[in-house]
């Protein structure tokens, strides 16, 4: 950490309480400060250049410092600068985005609801799930069943979707009636000799045991990311998706397609539904929906959702639930620009032809000792290291990260999966330059054992 009073490193340990970090340790290290960004990389407050291997937190997609994003936030600041949807009130950014994101939708989509984190969206689908139930006469109906490993968000809601423990752990959550079934990842659990196949049935119908014991009644909805991506990027098996389906349609439970990450382009197609022929009855999207120059979510839902609960905002007489900075015009702006980038620059199609570039680069690691793993789809990916001997759970993980750093490219670990997640607009020559640091940092760290 950088000890000079007036530093920002030394201003910042003493003011602030960062997430996803041990606070502790943050009061010993300090931060690395990032001032500016430019593409697929980041400079921090010494001049030092990354290249940003995680899109931020897998959500740049058009890159760092697009001025036709400058620019869109400018105009609308300078027209409308702020105004709610509250009571009957809107505003055309609002309405263009709502009417574009239905138009682009995977299945056939009704309505929007706009809010300010994939989070609060999760959280926003968990109360109107609850609330259409009540609407139906169906008041037992309020279980909902996500995965271990997923990852839907930190609200007390959304965390409990959450199937990691450190997002429960002190918290007093999940919440009652959440529960959680198989995660399906082949390399970690799959049973000895297992094939990939009847790995996927297995988990179906573990999933359908617990919906049984349950009681179905009680059963609302299945929450679940096309692709697992805090939870080390996990890429289902052909036929899990098809498979879990088929027992979310015998017993009528809605499902919930959480695309925070993988939505607009990140798999190679639109939409990771599209990519692994999920059709949800509600969708999440957010990160690269603004590309994260503004914090916007969205909230889908077709009309087998919606129906129900406009009888039950008449019967009550209102929606009684919404957010001050929901659908927010600027937001709402900045993402209508960058989805009209996305389209005109081919960036989906770049995902897919570089990300599979990406792909074949990456796996050229492995057979490497040390790595235990490399998987991914599109512009996603992990490797997986193999713990040292005697090593605790993530330590391989972290020192794969920290060489990553020294080596100029920004990731993360899950545990000990490395995570990549480039911009959207990244070239062959930034994978080169990717894998050039992956393979130091890789080295360094087998070194360091």
């Amino acid at each position: 950490m950088d000890t000079r009073p007036n530093s920002d490193e030394a201003r910042d340990v003493r003011v602030n309480l960062h997430p996803y970090t041990n606070a502790r340790k943050h009061q010993q290290t300090g931060p690395l400060i990032l001032e500016r960004g430019e593409g697929v990389h980041v400079w921090d407050n010494h001049g030092q250049r990354y290249i940003e291997a995680m899109a931020g937190l897998w959500s740049v997609g058009v890159g760092f410092s697009e001025p036709r994003l400058v620019e869109a936030a400018r105009r609308q600041l300078e027209k409308l600068p702020y105004y709610h949807s509250f009571s009957h009130k809107s505003h055309g950014p609002l309405i263009d985005l709502a009417e574009h994101l239905v138009e682009i939708a995977p299945v056939p989509m009704s309505k929007v609801f706009f809010a300010n984190s994939g989070s609060e969206a999760n959280d926003t689908a968990m109360k109107l799930i609850w609330y259409r139930a009540n609407a139906m006469g169906e008041p037992s109906r309020k279980k909902i069943i996500s995965r271990k490993r997923g990852y839907h968000g930190v609200t007390i809601a959304s965390a409990s979707l959450t199937g990691l423990p450190y997002n429960h752990a002190s918290f007093d959550l999940p919440l009652p009636g959440v529960l959680h079934t198989g995660c399906p990842h082949y390399l970690k659990e799959a049973h000895p000799g297992e094939s990939e196949d009847a790995f996927t049935t297995r988990l179906a119908n573990e999933l359908e045991e617990l919906i049984l014991a349950e009681g179905p009644e009680t059963i609302a909805a299945f929450f679940g990311e096309p692709v697992m991506g805090a939870g080390g990027v996990v890429v289902p098996p052909d036929g899990y998706w098809a498979k879990i389906q088929a027992v979310l349609r015998r017993y009528d439970i809605l499902l919930v397609a959480d695309e925070v990450i993988c939505g607009l382009g990140r798999t190679g197609r639109l939409w990771g539904s599209e990519t692994y022929g999920i059709e949800p009855d509600m969708l999440v999207s957010s990160k690269q929906l603004s590309s994260s120059y503004q914090p916007i979510a969205a909230l889908m839902m077709n009309e087998r959702v919606f129906e129900p609960i406009a009888d039950e905002t008449n019967r009550l007489g209102t929606l009684g639930h919404g957010y001050t900075a929901g659908g927010h015009p600027v937001a709402a702006a900045v993402s209508l620009e960058n989805l009209r980038i996305i389209a005109e620059r081919g960036l989906v199609e770049n995902a897919a032809e570089t990300g599979a570039y990406m792909q074949r680069r990456l796996r050229e690691f492995a057979g490497h000792d040390g790595v235990a793993e490399v998987r991914g789809v599109g512009l996603i990916a992990a490797m997986e290291l193999a713990p040292a001997a005697g090593a605790a759970p993530g330590a391989a993980g972290a020192a794969m990260n920290a060489q990553l750093l020294e080596n100029g490219v920004i990731s993360r670990n899950m545990v000990d999966a490395v995570a990549f997640c480039p911009p959207m607009i990244v070239t062959p020559a930034q994978i080169d330059e990717i894998v050039g640091g992956v393979a130091r940092a890789l080295d360094a760290t087998l070194a360091a054992r």
